[in-house]
């Protein structure tokens, strides 16, 4: 589904609106904040939780585009199928990456549970299937989503001040 740019709808009990331009700008004030927190799990050598916390950037930067085109996503933690609709509404630079966008989500998406739980039907914890090149990987793959989509968000919107409650300075 696609929706218009301001799309509104009420949500819950009160008279409050969604608009599409604050829920892209909040998931990417999020994805930042995941994305800190994998390095900080990296830096204390917590592998699996930086793939963990590397997922959930990726997710949310991706969701942050598609909700800043006004298209609605499936709500899963993998959002590869939805970003074919992206092309055609974004400039050249951002879809000629979607492929490695899309397999990096799929790939994340599969190793978000076994991140955090290992696998517990055969008794193995995360630390044991997740190593430091594993987070090197997650880490380099969603350094690039996250700020290509900060990137692309900020010419959507039209924003060219830097904002620390959303943006990082250097993407």
């Amino acid at each position: 589904m696609v929706l218009d740019i301001e799309a509104r709808c009420k949500v819950g009990r009160g008279s409050r609106t969604m608009n599409t331009k604050l829920m892209a700008l909040d998931y990417v004030k999020r994805a930042r904040s995941c994305f800190r927190e994998s390095r900080a799990a990296f830096d204390e050598k917590d592998y699996p939780m930086t793939v963990r916390r590397v997922q959930e950037c990726v997710k949310l930067s991706l969701k942050a585009v598609l909700r800043g085109i006004a298209i609605e996503y499936p709500r899963e933690h993998d959002v590869s199928k939805a970003l074919d609709m992206v092309k055609g509404k974004v400039p050249d630079w951002f879809s000629y990456k979607i492929p490695e966008f899309a397999e990096v989500s799929r790939d994340l998406s599969k190793k978000r549970g076994p991140a955090l739980y290992g696998y517990e039907a055969e008794l193995r914890p995360a630390s044991d299937i997740f190593s430091k090149k594993d987070a090197e990987e997650a880490l380099a793959s969603g350094e690039e989503i996250f700020a290509s989509c900060n990137k692309l968000i900020k010419e959507i919107f039209g924003i060219k001040k830097y904002d620390d409650m959303y943006f990082c300075e250097s993407s």
